[in-house]
């Protein structure tokens, strides 16, 4: 990343896999703002698998605007604009005469952070950092008037980038990180405020903590009582108490659904407890946090027939019949085989190499079957199957049925079992399928 006095350009970010693009409530205000205004959600879904895809390029970020090259599925690339409006001087004079008047504001800039309280005072002061709705206007050389995938993936790009560094923000908005803090600074010393370095800023420290040396409390860790024993597993999880009551439920309850989100929270946490208290727990690597839509599908899993999956549905962004086909991948293997459904991504020259060789060595030479290569799709001619490779290596089966690619199966590391899984067939698959 390099930082200009007007400018600072950033490295294209790693495709993201398994978790939002936001963590942070400053960025998930950005992704609302873009989600609220569009007014085509297909695009807003295309955007989102060319940010996770990263095919999104370096990122440039200036006053009112930020750009970059986004490379389309069909490998084609677009320069795409997000405009936004810069704050005049009279409002920054006003933002910063807030800030040094709360020493809490200023030390939550200089830890990267945007409490919002900060962001409160600010639009209270008449300042509104963040984007609300209609404020991220698009420009895309590929003609479309509205937000497109190529700017709906920038925004989902530039959410990531706020999470890291709220001056960011800043920035669009019209005022540098040096410049901000030298105005801050130079505010600060007139009324008596806390000192503000425009290099390597960093929160005024406080008081060390108290404690012991580390010598003593190792010293004293043989006297020290035993851990205790683990709880068990209880049978299964709990049943949260009936809401079915003669009382009349309260204005905006909805009982089915508050029942439903209990039962499925009491489902996850004897989940979470078995994987806690299991002999392997200290070998598995945490789990990724879940974006909203794959949570949802998680829900939808847990109970497809339920009333609620309407509701799941249009919360996932997704219909009713693509919300059946993410549950039924996620049944065959979570977020991993969700995003084999609902992700293309471009086969790495090592690892095409080694999907070939898979391929070649699968079936006799006479019995290989005629397969036409689509990123990580292979599609079998003359019939309605398709084996999808992972990001893993393994091989996943795939069937088509009434017009959709539909998952048939758990992974596995043979791309001949895969395909006679996809074709329902248990012996191996000849090229007629």
């Amino acid at each position: 990343m390099t930082d200009g006095d007007k400018e600072r350009t950033f490295a294209a970010l790693p495709p993201l896999r398994g978790r939002g693009f936001a963590h942070t409530w400053w960025g998930r205000a950005w992704v609302k703002a873009l989600e609220d205004a569009a007014l085509d959600s297909e695009q807003i879904k295309a955007g989102r698998r060319l940010a996770r895809a990263g095919a999104v390029g370096s990122v440039s970020v200036r006053p009112g605007r930020i750009t970059a090259v986004v490379r389309d599925r069909d490998h084609t690339t677009h320069r795409a604009d997000v405009l936004v409006q810069e704050l005049p001087d009279e409002r920054w004079d006003r933002f910063l005469d807030m800030a040094v008047e709360r020493a809490g504001h200023v030390a939550a800039l200089l830890d990267r952070e945007m409490p919002p309280h900060l962001v409160e005072d600010a639009a209270d002061a008449g300042v509104e950092l963040l984007p609300g709705l209609g404020d991220l206007e698009a420009d895309c050389d590929c003609g479309a008037w509205d937000h497109c995938g190529h700017t709906s993936a920038l925004c989902y790009q530039m959410a990531r980038l706020l999470d890291q560094d709220p001056f960011v923000l800043l920035l669009l908005r019209g005022r540098t990180e040096r410049t901000l803090l030298d105005e801050l600074q130079q505010r600060g010393s007139t009324v008596g405020g806390a000192n503000v370095r425009s290099r390597h800023p960093r929160a005024v420290p406080e008081a060390p903590p108290q404690g012991v040396a580390a010598a003593e409390a190792y010293a004293a860790g043989d006297i020290l009582p035993p851990l205790p024993v683990l709880p068990g597993l209880p049978e299964g999880p709990g049943r949260p108490p009936s809401l079915d009551t003669e009382a009349a439920p309260a204005p905006g309850v909805d009982p089915p659904a508050l029942e439903f989100l209990a039962m499925a929270t009491a489902a996850e946490a004897y989940r979470l407890l078995a994987r806690a208290i299991g002999p392997d727990h200290g070998s598995r690597s945490p789990e990724e946090e879940l974006t909203l839509e794959q949570d949802a599908v998680r829900l939808a899993a847990a109970r497809p027939d339920t009333p609620i999956a309407q509701r799941l549905a249009r919360g996932s962004g997704r219909d009713r019949q693509e919300l059946t086909l993410a549950v039924r991948a996620w049944q065959f293997g979570g977020a991993v085989a969700l995003s084999v459904l609902e992700d293309e991504w471009t086969v790495g020259t090592e690892a095409l190499a080694r999907a070939r060789a898979a391929l070649a060595s699968a079936w006799d030479e006479d019995e290989r079957p005629s397969l036409i290569a689509s990123h990580n799709h292979w599609t079998m001619v003359g019939a309605p199957v398709q084996l999808r490779l992972g990001q893993d290596g393994r091989w996943w089966p795939y069937r088509k049925e009434h017009g959709r690619w539909t998952p048939a199966g758990q992974a596995v590391g043979d791309p001949a079992t895969a395909l006679a899984m996809a074709a329902g067939d248990p012996r191996d698959v000849s090229t007629n399928g």
